[in-house]
């Protein structure tokens, strides 16, 4: 099943990239393979969509390159973008959530992503962490971090990759030991977004064996006693959203704060990753979309030789207004969250119960 829907993804990269290749070559610009963003939509999706455009116009574009520049953390205009449900876009409405699907969730990020690529990356980050408690949590732990996660009064970093393990997730060594009402977190996150600044940390620990198994899921809530923060990471971009390492020395945490079962931690780090790469694929759509229209944009004020280069035959194609060119993925969009939504549809009853077979 996950074959099938990779290799679908790839012939629709195939057949895109074909018909601008074949549209190049034969002049006719007519045929290029470029499509309206809202095509495929409801109108229900089309208004979501709207509403994210204009706000990354409106909200994040003109701020774009001081926020990096001076690596600000938006959290003010974040909050504004949380008034437009986008704080929780696919998190259940009683807890203040949007309600909304994986797609919706794919069309709002990628429509942001236009105007601040590395911000819409983070919010997609936070949506994720407060998925996970909204659906692993119990109803007094949704109740209790969701609405102010979905308000983004406060924000979330998700917490699984370490020093020495990276792809290879299920190696983690961050203890946690249980002492009475409290387990004691021991180890170190790295490469976390939102490290330092978030309110709410998404934690994979051991507290058993090793392997997937031995891997539970705890909430550890910034001011916890012996939780403390590396230096900002020094990056070529996406300086919007900090990076920093995320440490525990002797880090009591309320066993109230266990998301699901011990054992389970695994599992859900899993089931959030396969919402969180749909997310930042649909970012980086977004992010293509923004590039081509400012170079389409840039080819019709710079001028070579005593012409535009818009005039350029090799380029035509992006600045033809017949068809109002903007580059669009959404069928590609279309088949990451069906990947989605087929494995988390088939293991979300399992999960949910307890039964870790499938680690």
């Amino acid at each position: 099943m996950l074959r099938d829907s990779c290799w679908r993804v790839g012939a629709r990269l195939c057949f895109l990239r074909a018909g601008v290749r074949a549209a190049a070559e034969s002049g006719r610009r007519a045929l290029v393979s470029c499509i309206d963003p809202s095509i495929g939509l409801n109108e229900e999706q089309k208004e979501f969509q709207k509403v994210a455009f204009n706000f990354a116009a409106r909200e994040m574009a003109p701020h774009t390159a001081e926020w990096d520049q001076k690596e600000l953390f938006p959290v003010d205009v974040m909050r504004k973008a949380a008034q437009l449900g986008f704080g929780g876009v696919y998190m259940r409405t009683d807890v203040g959530g949007s309600g909304l699907s994986r797609l919706d969730a794919s069309v709002i990020f990628e429509a942001l992503a236009t105007g601040c690529t590395s911000t819409t990356a983070y919010i997609s980050i936070h949506n994720m962490c407060a998925w996970m408690i909204d659906a692993f949590g119990s109803e007094e732990q949704r109740h209790r971090f969701c609405p102010p996660l979905c308000a983004m009064e406060k924000f979330a970093s998700y917490c699984l990759t370490e020093p020495g393990s990276g792809s290879d997730a299920a190696s983690l060594l961050t203890s946690a030991k249980r002492q009475g009402d409290h387990y004691v977190l021991n180890g170190t996150k790295a490469f976390i977004s939102g490290g330092g600044e978030a309110d709410t940390y998404v934690v994979m620990c051991r507290t058993g064996g090793p392997g997937p198994k031995g891997i539970s899921c705890v909430v550890v809530e910034k001011g916890a006693p012996g939780l403390s923060f590396g230096k900002k990471e020094k990056k070529m971009g996406w300086n919007s959203q900090p990076t920093r390492a995320v440490i525990f020395e002797d880090c009591a945490v309320p066993v109230a704060n266990r998301i699901g079962a011990e054992g389970q931690g695994f599992l859900i780090a899993m089931q959030g990753l396969n919402g969180g790469r749909v997310n930042i694929a649909s970012c980086s759509l977004g992010a293509a979309h923004a590039s081509v229209i400012l170079a389409r944009d840039h080819l019709k004020i710079r001028k070579q030789f005593g012409a535009p280069l818009a005039n350029n035959q090799f380029v035509e194609f992006l600045h033809d207004s017949n068809f109002g060119f903007s580059i669009h993925l959404l069928p590609v969009s279309r088949d990451l969250n069906l990947v989605s939504g087929k494995l988390s549809s088939a293991s979300y009853d399992t999960e949910c119960h307890g039964d870790s077979s499938g680690a």
